[in-house]
């Protein structure tokens, strides 16, 4: 295992050294548990909450406000926005207010708040597109990355099913220029969401086809896959909290040699604490009794055929994507089954 020399701050000085493995054993202990304990915060507030969630009520609210019930964008969109606004409600007061269980973060609710504040004002479209984000990233050929092989595929089935409904409703580019409501939406989302940032990539409106594709593959792939792959696993990997700290009691060292296995005790959440996130953990990887996994549409609201083929053939490949991830899973020693689609929920419910 490689291990890079790790500071806590922006800048070393003598107050911040520079951590290395060289260090005596609980200095450089201590130095990951604060690196692990910002990378927390980050994942917490960020690519769950408001990427997952908050977002997808912007997504939400704009559709409920701009389609009209027979639009065959809002049914192929509402599906996916089941429960949306009803966790989100649930989860500013239960879990995000100031008196949440992320209210005893090291950030507390006015650290997190400014933490999503600054990465909203830096958000990019491309960033919530999959396919753009790994290549951004240079991650296109790392081994071993469970994450981007299966949620790439998952990212094609969705893109393709997208792509077929979307066609058929919109056989030319001047359909989707004089759908007013259509317009409405996008509007309303980079109005109200991304704050009119132009900078930020987001459409202002919607001109082609394939535009509309595109941002109907993203927001479905969020409210599912992405989801699915952010908050699935927080009990499997958080549960044990020196893992993934969300709480550190003490201030990081400013000095080297000065640490003991007493300091790490005693930065860590104590033993109530400690519970209280175990428990938020485990409630948010649990799924509900009645979970509608991804392509499943109990409500029919499609009533011609074309559409409802199309929504067969989308089960098909999310089967054979099933098929293909759980053979993979087989040859694991710790199985990657976050984006295995009967295991993903068709919308945000946690």
């Amino acid at each position: 295992m490689i291990f890079c020399p790790t500071t806590l701050h922006q800048q070393p000085s003598k107050q911040n050294p520079i951590f290395l493995p060289s260090d005596s054993e609980t200095d450089w202990l201590l130095a990951k548990m604060f690196i692990k304990n910002a990378d927390m915060m980050e994942h917490e507030a960020v690519q769950h909450l408001m990427k997952t969630h908050f977002l997808p009520e912007v997504y939400t609210v704009a559709a409920l406000r701009s389609f009209s019930v027979i639009h065959p964008l809002y049914k192929l969109l509402f599906p996916h926005f089941r429960t949306t606004l009803h966790v989100n409600i649930g989860a500013r007061t239960n879990i995000f207010g100031p008196g949440g269980a992320l209210s005893i973060s090291s950030l507390g609710h006015d650290g997190l708040t400014e933490l999503m504040r600054r990465d909203l004002s830096e958000t990019t479209y491309s960033s919530l597109c999959l396919p753009e984000d790994i290549t951004a990233r240079g991650l296109e050929s790392i081994p071993n990355f469970y994450y981007r092989d299966d949620g790439l595929k998952l990212w094609n089935i969705i893109n393709s099913f997208v792509k077929a409904v979307v066609e058929y409703y919109y056989p030319s580019n001047s359909e989707v220029c004089k759908d007013t409501e259509l317009q409405d939406w996008i509007s309303e989302i980079f109005t109200y969401g991304f704050l009119g940032n132009k900078a930020s990539g987001f459409p202002v409106g919607f001109h082609t086809v394939e535009e509309v594709i595109k941002f109907i593959t993203m927001v479905i792939f969020t409210v599912t896959g992405q989801h699915a792959a952010v908050n699935s696993g927080r009990f499997d990997y958080g549960s044990w909290v020196p893992n993934g700290p969300i709480l550190l009691r003490k201030p990081p060292a400013t000095t080297k040699g000065q640490t003991s296995m007493e300091t790490i005790l005693e930065t860590h959440p104590n033993v109530g604490e400690t519970a209280n996130f175990a428990a938020l953990f485990c409630m948010l990887s649990s799924t509900y009794s009645d979970m509608v996994p991804i392509g499943t549409y109990p409500e029919e609201r499609f009533h011609e055929p074309a559409p409802k083929q199309m929504i067969k053939e989308f089960q098909g490949e999310l089967s054979d994507l099933s098929d293909a991830v759980s053979t993979r899973n087989l040859q694991l020693e710790i199985p990657y089954i976050y984006l295995d689609p009967p295991l993903i929920e068709n919308s945000v419910t946690i």
